[in-house]
């Protein structure tokens, strides 16, 4: 291997052009660049994480987030725990299944170890699952959707997973045999709905979703859900007790006049989180955190969604241990931690 020898020059070169950067306006030193991995426009993930980007842009100049809203949320945590990248969007659902080797990543066999290397920064509420149809279509139950284009959500992900159990627990249909799974990735199936090439769109999304909102402006809406009958039923428990999941209700009313449903629309609510490497520093960990929260608090009124992020909501449904820097920022802000929050 070629040796590296300094000599004084070096050395002497080298003083100056330290001494010279430490005189530098803090603008002009280069930003450590950070790539977070979300899903697609059009999702509360990318909302959420979009924003946290944006605080620590704006807010912390050592730092620069950049995001990536393409591919799947599997393929992104295994990136997160193999240190490809800095950040990702995960779920308590997710993390149990890689640490149990098990549906998307049941090919995997290094998951359960890289499983080991992931930890938590936060927890957000993704949302209930909307089930939307225009009421032009005359589809008035999820049993409609037989022979109908469905978009379940991306294939390979936890979304596309959850939507074609619950239309095979409620109805009996199985995805690309009784109906079409539309193949397609957030931003496109919130574009083809729009534009009426779909005729049942689902999307786990706080409500409202800037995407239905826009929609229903022009367009009466309604949103399918769980019939009351089936609430008690084996399929229905097994699917809202999943790590992160729980039953939810869609409030009628909530997209305005077009929205036809005249009673709450019950359905499945899911947790996600952003999720980071265990070996990230963990002073930037804190500081990120502490400093999303601060610039959440001074957007409140000027966004409304936000109103279900909160610090107190970052634990909710964890089973997977925080970040100690997160740890830390959590417990100065007032969060009681649960024991396996602390690894």
């Amino acid at each position: 291997m070629k040796s590296i020898t300094l000599n004084r020059r070096d050395v002497l070169l080298g003083t100056a052009a330290a001494a010279t950067a430490s005189m530098l306006p803090r603008a002009a030193i280069a930003r450590e660049l950070l790539r977070m991995s979300t899903l697609g426009p059009g999702t509360s993930p990318n909302l959420v994480m979009t924003t946290f980007a944006n605080i620590i842009n704006r807010e912390l100049p050592d730092y620069e987030i950049q995001i990536n809203a393409t591919g799947a949320a599997t393929r992104h945590a295994l990136e997160v725990a193999m240190g490809r990248t800095a950040f990702c969007m995960s779920s308590p659902a997710l993390h149990s299944l890689m640490v149990n080797q098990s549906a998307m990543f049941e090919t995997i066999d290094q998951a359960p170890e890289l499983a080991k290397r992931l930890r938590t920064v936060l927890n957000f509420p993704m949302g209930v699952y909307h089930i939307a149809v225009y009421e032009s279509s005359g589809i008035t139950s999820m049993s409609d959707g037989a022979g109908k284009r469905v978009f379940l959500g991306p294939p390979g992900s936890a979304a596309y997973a959850t939507m074609s159990r619950l239309f095979e627990a409620v109805t009996g249909l199985v995805a690309d045999t009784d109906y079409e799974a539309v193949d397609l990735g957030w931003d496109a199936a919130a574009a083809s709905f729009q534009d009426g090439n779909l005729d049942i769109y689902c999307n786990p999304t706080n409500a409202p979703s800037p995407v239905l909102t826009q929609i229903a402006v022009t367009n009466p809406i309604r949103f399918l859900g769980i019939p009351q009958d089936q609430l008690d039923s084996e399929a229905i428990k097994t699917l809202a007790s999943r790590p992160g999941f729980g039953l939810a209700t869609l409030p009628a009313g909530i997209y305005g006049d077009n929205q036809v449903n005249t009673e709450d629309t019950t359905t499945l609510r899911v947790t996600v989180g952003i999720v980071t490497n265990q070996d990230a520093d963990e002073e930037m960990i804190y500081e990120m955190t502490r400093t999303f929260y601060a610039g959440v608090d001074e957007m409140r009124d000027s966004a409304p969604w936000l109103a279900a992020i909160t610090p107190q909501v970052a634990v909710q449904d964890i089973n997977m241990p925080l970040h100690p820097g997160a740890l830390r920022a959590l417990e100065e802000l007032g969060v009681t931690i649960p024991d396996i929050a602390r690894g």
